[in-house]
């Protein structure tokens, strides 16, 4: 767990982190369905997300970060690990979404996927926004979509613009049978700072460094199957892929998946997963959540729902009291967000 605090003697913790997340996905609620019923997890990527990606623009950005952020405070979630991708609306977009969240109080790290999906000049225009935000003092990392995206010296310039900032590169790796060549792909790339996202078609023995970060609900929602994560030596940590930032009821997902795989699993080992977060996001431990339940212990946690953060203070400072956010007007926010989500399904019709 985590050294000097102990869990389950209060009704409190530290802020939650979400390992992986897509703020951007925030709006895509009730979006248009494809042109077709998605038959595997490329023809959902092809139908679905990268059909919505294109469509974003930064006004898009700022309202969709502004909900993910305010639900991820609701949530007792006091930091999130970003992954975006808006390739008609690159150039500005990691400040967009620095900035949303900063608005509404919650940490973030975030970066643009890198991909060769929109040719030689998209991939470079993604790295040319991860080194400038990287440059301004932006908190993050180098993001890459996914190897079977990008052509070797995209990955080659990646990792060396990662390196160059002294951060690690976050990538989607293996998530489907599509990119199941990723650890002949990125061999001798990684580093222990790099966040490996996914893994269900990583092998045992991949050799890949890193933080894998695994997301339950979301791979079962994709139909990829399981990833068996407690298989890995990687460290693991928990993320949601962008449904939400809600990481208690993430850790139940992942105790469920886990169990019945193997029914001696107990809550111990996914509550490992969440707590692996504030390794990789320690500001987090600064900030106080109190619950409105006690006591905070895994086995405990693993069957008892609606769980709800009713006081969070961040970094000292009161961000959310009696369930109500203190830094923004949520009845705006949630307003605002609509008003765009209904913008970006138009450009999906």
């Amino acid at each position: 767990m985590i050294e000097g605090f102990d869990i389950g003697a209060e009704n409190q913790t530290p802020g939650l982190v979400c390992a992986h997340h897509h703020l951007y996905s925030a709006l895509a609620r009730g979006m248009p369905a494809p042109p077709h019923a998605p038959t595997d997890f490329l023809d959902i990527l092809e139908m679905v997300w990268w059909r919505l990606d294109l469509a974003l623009d930064l006004e898009m950005l700022e309202w969709s970060a502004k909900l993910g952020a305010l639900e991820a405070l609701e949530a007792g979630c006091t930091a999130i690990i970003d992954h975006h991708e808006s390739p008609n609306a690159i150039e500005g977009s990691l400040s967009v979404i620095a900035d949303a969240c900063a608005e509404v109080g919650v940490r973030v790290s975030t970066c643009y996927g890198v991909t060769d999906r929109h040719g030689a000049d998209g991939a470079r225009r993604g790295l040319a926004e991860n080194d400038r935000f990287l440059s301004a003092g932006g908190r993050g990392m180098v993001g890459v979509h996914a190897s079977f995206t990008c052509s070797d010296d995209t990955l080659a310039a990646a990792a060396e613009l990662a390196e160059r900032h002294g951060v690690g590169v976050h990538i989607h790796v293996a998530e489907g049978p599509d990119d199941d060549q990723a650890p002949a792909r990125l061999a001798g790339l990684t580093s222990d700072d790099w966040l490996l996202v996914h893994g269900v078609y990583l092998p045992d023995d991949h050799g890949l460094r890193g933080t894998l970060v695994h997301n339950p609900r979301s791979n079962m929602n994709n139909g990829v199957g399981y990833a068996r994560p407690a298989r890995f030596a990687n460290p693991i940590a928990l993320g949601t892929d962008g449904i939400g930032a809600d990481m208690f009821d993430e850790f139940r997902v992942a105790f469920v998946a886990a169990r019945a795989q193997n029914v001696l699993t107990t809550p111990d080992t996914p509550w490992g997963w969440l707590a692996q977060g504030w390794a990789l996001f320690p500001d987090a431990l600064a900030d106080r959540v109190t619950w409105s339940y006690q006591p905070l212990e895994p086995w405990h946690l693993a069957y008892t729902p609606t769980v709800r953060a009713i006081d969070v203070d961040i970094d000292g400072e009161p961000a959310l009291r009696d369930g109500v956010a203190t830094r923004v007007d949520a009845d705006e926010v949630r307003a605002k967000a609509r008003e765009q989500a209904q913008r970006l399904f138009a450009a999906l019709r």
